[in-house]
């Protein structure tokens, strides 16, 4: 069992007599059926249907005083804090930024709590592990309790790349991606079966006409690692962005129709000089292009 502390990450908070619903209204998830000990992958839209921020929703015990708890970037705290006041209203809420007191910890490699923090699993995928939201100066006695190898932040990136899950900032940019482009829809983040929320629309459109045509999907390579931001390349023609890498695995944001045209034709994906294999996760129902998974 690992643990680490991730230095990336913040914590928002939202109480008050309205906060279940408000929060429902916004995000991409169901937060009516949320109860303390889960949590709800989601993400916060423009109108546009693109993510201003995507996180996790966790639900404090009403014995520990209640309200729900955001595990987001840290980078998009404040501006988390300032969108949903703006949204606020006359709703009964208190949206407030905890970073500075509250850290988050990952567990990854087997099973186990501890009465320090807030526990839930990481709703993605089952591989990920715990999550917790607690101090940062107790991440090592929560480690002990557990009896985990407190690691760098590093190695939890290297495992998160291993299975192929993206991150905002690193493997696609905020503002400018749609949640299918994030695999959201794959691993939890989107639930289509609820009422309205910001974005929606588009979101819907976009899965019932199955018109998503750009996907983060994990690659392979040998050697030393593509830079980030870099060209996928297929001949002369961009097919896509490099995103974080690690230990031979990395991800990319491609267009798959154009990536499955240049399969076809037999050319090789290279991303700033470095030959990339194109690898389907298995968590993955989407389409994929069938060269690419052969060539695996």
């Amino acid at each position: 069992m690992k643990a680490a502390l991730l230095p990336a990450r913040g914590v928002v908070k939202v109480a008050g007599n309205d906060a279940r619903n408000f929060l429902h209204g916004l995000v991409s998830s169901d937060i009516l059926k949320l109860v303390p000990g889960e949590a709800r992958f989601c993400a916060l839209l423009s109108p546009q249907g693109k993510i201003i921020a995507d996180f996790f929703v966790v639900e404090a015990p009403a014995h520990d005083g209640g309200g729900f708890f955001l595990d987001l970037p840290r980078t998009l705290a404040n501006a988390l804090v300032d969108k949903l006041n703006l949204y606020k209203l006359r709703a009964r809420v208190m949206v407030e930024d905890l970073s500075e007191v509250l850290g988050v910890l990952a567990v990854w490699g087997a099973e186990g709590t501890t009465r320090l923090g807030l526990w839930y699993a990481d709703p993605r995928l089952p591989a990920l592990g715990l999550r917790a939201m607690l101090p940062p100066q107790r991440a090592a006695d929560a480690a002990t309790e557990l009896g985990a190898a407190l690691v760098d932040s590093a190695e939890y990136d290297t495992h998160r790349i291993a299975l192929g899950i993206p991150q905002g900032g690193a493997d696609f940019s905020y503002s400018d991606a749609f949640p299918h482009e994030a695999d959201m829809d794959q691993l939890g983040g989107v639930d289509f079966d609820k009422g309205c929320y910001v974005g929606q629309e588009v979101v819907s459109r976009i899965e019932h006409r199955g018109i998503a045509r750009t996907r983060a999907l994990p690659v392979r390579f040998d050697g030393a690692a593509p830079a980030p931001g870099v060209a996928v390349m297929a001949g002369e023609r961009q097919v896509g962005t490099m995103g974080s890498s690690a230990a031979g695995h990395g991800l990319a944001l491609v267009r798959l129709d154009r990536v499955a045209d240049a399969l076809s034709r037999g050319e090789p994906l290279v991303a700033g000089g470095v030959p990339i294999r194109l690898s389907k996760p298995d968590w993955a129902h989407f389409a994929f292009p069938e060269s690419a998974k052969a060539a695996e």
